[in-house]
């Protein structure tokens, strides 16, 4: 069953504990609503296709909107959202790519979606498939993510390597 943005906020509270990163998790939800609602060509029963679009969260320490957001798109069950982060249960403090169906990364740490994204266009690329990566996470000028920026430019992927192009960042 699909729910609605409006039944977002509800499907947020049954997700519990001082570790949910409330505000960082709730300053992702209306992006990552309109990219899984009217952006991405992908649903649980494609989440296997070569050709399926791909959503890399870099943001990986606030995991609740998205894991709110697969759920309302019946990726995961409704049920999973009340063990959040408890022992045992896939839905932990970080998103894992191999316990939580529709998750593409593990991630955890800001700045690895970027190199990650580069490699992942790069092998896209390599078999006639787009790739756009927006980059939500402007805070990582040097380290993993500046070195990525400059191995997607030299290697003449889409959008450069200085930060401009297929970036789409927000500025902060």
């Amino acid at each position: 069953m699909s729910r609605t943005y409006a039944e977002l906020s509800g499907l947020m509270t049954v997700m519990t504990g001082d570790e949910k990163h409330g505000p960082s998790a709730t300053s992702t939800l209306d992006v990552l609503w309109v990219l899984y609602d009217q952006v991405l060509r992908v649903s649980p029963d494609t989440i296997d296709d070569p050709g399926r679009d791909r959503f890399l969260l870099s943001k990986g320490h606030g995991p609740a909107a998205y894991y709110a957001v697969l759920a309302a798109k019946g990726f995961i069950p409704e049920s999973w959202l009340a063990d959040f982060g408890s022992a045992g249960s896939p839905l932990g403090y970080h998103p894992d790519r191999n316990l939580v169906p529709g998750v593409e990364i593990s991630s955890g740490s800001l700045g690895h979606g970027l190199p990650l994204g580069v490699g992942l266009g790069h092998g896209l690329i390599a078999r006639g498939l787009l790739l756009l990566y927006p980059a939500l996470d402007r805070k990582q000028p040097r380290g993993a993510a500046a070195l990525a920026r400059a191995a997607r430019g030299a290697a003449g992927s889409p959008g450069g390597g200085g930060g401009g192009g297929a970036d789409a960042g927000s500025g902060a």
